[in-house]
């Protein structure tokens, strides 16, 4: 597959594990984060905003080299933490609502093509 097929294939699983989070009631709060030391995909919180969750998502088109769930290695699973870490010093400091007091949760998701064009969308939640 192209670099142009991956990455559209990327955007297409982001908006269809955003539609899932929706679905089952959680508030999007931002997507495609970025600082100087990598991104964080999407950020939500739960229908009564009590948890702030931190999800990565990993779009395949085949499992064949294994799932999405299996490329968030543990480097990955550090990275993140320290990416959500930074994502909240800014909350904090640009004077947002108390999120210290949210629990925090790391999901992620894995997104496949299934016939038809249809994505199928996995989330594990609390992945790590």
């Amino acid at each position: 597959m192209a670099i142009d097929g991956r990455r559209s294939l990327g955007v297409r699983g982001e908006q269809a594990v955003a539609a899932w989070y929706r679905a089952a009631g959680y508030h999007f709060v931002a997507s495609n984060w970025r600082c100087s030391e990598g991104e964080i995909d999407l950020v939500l919180e739960s229908a009564g905003g009590e948890v702030v969750v931190f999800c990565e998502v990993k779009s395949r088109t085949t499992s064949r080299f294994g799932t999405g769930f299996d490329a968030v290695t543990a480097t990955k699973q550090h990275r993140l933490r320290r990416l959500a870490a930074r994502w909240l010093a800014e909350q904090r400091s640009a004077s947002r609502e108390r999120l210290e007091t949210r629990e925090v949760r790391f999901d992620v998701a894995a997104v496949t093509p299934e016939r038809g064009g249809r994505l199928a969308v996995e989330v594990l939640e609390g992945a790590f």
